[in-house]
């Protein structure tokens, strides 16, 4: 007499949830038929699991898309989601898709920037000026000083941006040596941070005056200089001087102004008010790196934000570059050279200006 077993197997995705019938089979079958299944069902439930992941990483990459658009209607909205959903492959929405959506939105308006870089302002009394120096005298000194320094002590992102950040220093040292040198050439190096452009610049025959918003980073700049002569670097004739000095409290007339990896920290209208001062210091030519403002650099950026919490994020403008260049020629200055260097985590436009 032949046996009979029907079993019904859920979730298996060969299966489905029909009724198997199984004839004539032993108990030991059918339980080998039930673990082939479940070991099926687990991988299959594990792949779905980084689907999911990666599916929601697209829906927050196409939500800021057309968070990005919103000003100019739905239609570009709309457009813009495509193209993104497009570049990344299709952007499936299971059940459940709609709430994993709402949670996104939630956090990017939990993440907000403009709200923190208020709060941040209004911590330091209103000034957007006092609320940067605040940051690099405080925790940004900290972080900051570990990326542009040499210890291990950093993580794989850190180790990135402080790559990106010496590949834009190296592009300018050798936009100096195409044109026949440092000896003698009085420079501003505006925002120095911890000495990254400075050191190598006085160390190569320039007169350097180096200043910093914070003081912390001018005294860490000046250290360090100090640090590679005693070490055996032969000093310049013109020893380099470091300062406590806001941008737009720079005074003097210099050869070459240099302003790296600053305007990031300020919105657009402070950073023309930037290009201009800094204009009427430089004789010949003027030498700044931005974040470039463009749709995937937006995107990312805001991704960015979502993950460290508010309590890390820094402040961070984009600037499009058909707005830094109009800054530089009201200020009298045409770009003579374009660099851009992006690594994963570094993104930062460069343009050498000479004054017209």
């Amino acid at each position: 007499m032949l046996n009979s077993a029907v079993e019904t197997i859920p979730s298996c995705r060969l299966l489905g949830n029909l009724p198997v019938v199984y004839r004539g089979k032993s108990n030991q079958t059918h339980q080998r038929r039930r673990s082939h299944c479940t070991a099926i069902q687990s991988k299959t439930q594990s792949h779905d699991s980084r689907t999911t992941r990666i599916n929601h990483l697209k829906i927050a990459a196409s939500l800021l898309a057309a968070q990005q658009f919103a000003c100019v209607g739905s239609a570009n909205a709309s457009e813009a989601v495509s193209s993104l959903a497009d570049a990344s492959a299709t952007l499936p929405i299971a059940l459940g898709g709609g709430a994993a959506i709402a949670a996104l939105s939630a956090a990017l308006i939990a993440t907000d920037p403009q709200k923190r870089r208020t709060a941040q302002t209004a911590t330091a009394g209103g000034s957007e000026k006092d609320s940067v120096k605040s940051y690099f005298d405080g925790t940004g000194f900290e972080r900051w000083n570990r990326i542009y320094g040499s210890t291990d002590d950093v993580n794989k992102v850190q180790l990135d941006i402080r790559r990106g950040h010496q590949q834009t220093v190296d592009k300018v040292l050798n936009w100096f040596a195409e044109e026949g040198g440092l000896k003698g050439t009085s420079i501003c190096d505006a925002g120095c941070g911890t000495g990254s452009l400075s050191l190598p610049l006085a160390l190569k025959g320039a007169a350097v005056s180096a200043s910093d918003i914070s003081s912390s980073m001018a005294n860490e700049a000046e250290r360090r200089y100090e640090q590679a002569v005693s070490s055996g670097e032969a000093p310049p004739a013109t020893p380099p001087t470091f300062s406590a000095t806001d941008l737009e409290s720079i005074s003097g007339s210099f050869h070459t102004v240099v302003c790296l990896d600053v305007m990031i920290h300020y919105p657009q209208d402070k950073a023309n008010g930037m290009i201009k001062h800094l204009a009427s210091l430089a004789e010949d030519k003027l030498i700044i790196s931005f974040a470039p403002k463009t749709l995937a650099y937006s995107v990312l950026k805001r991704i960015g934000e979502l993950f460290p919490g508010p309590s890390k994020a820094t402040r961070a403008y984009l600037h499009a570059e058909t707005d830094v260049e109009a800054a530089l020629k009201q200020a009298g200055f045409t770009v003579t050279k374009r660099e851009m260097t992006a690594t994963s985590f570094y993104f930062s436009r460069l343009l050498e200006a000479k004054r017209i």
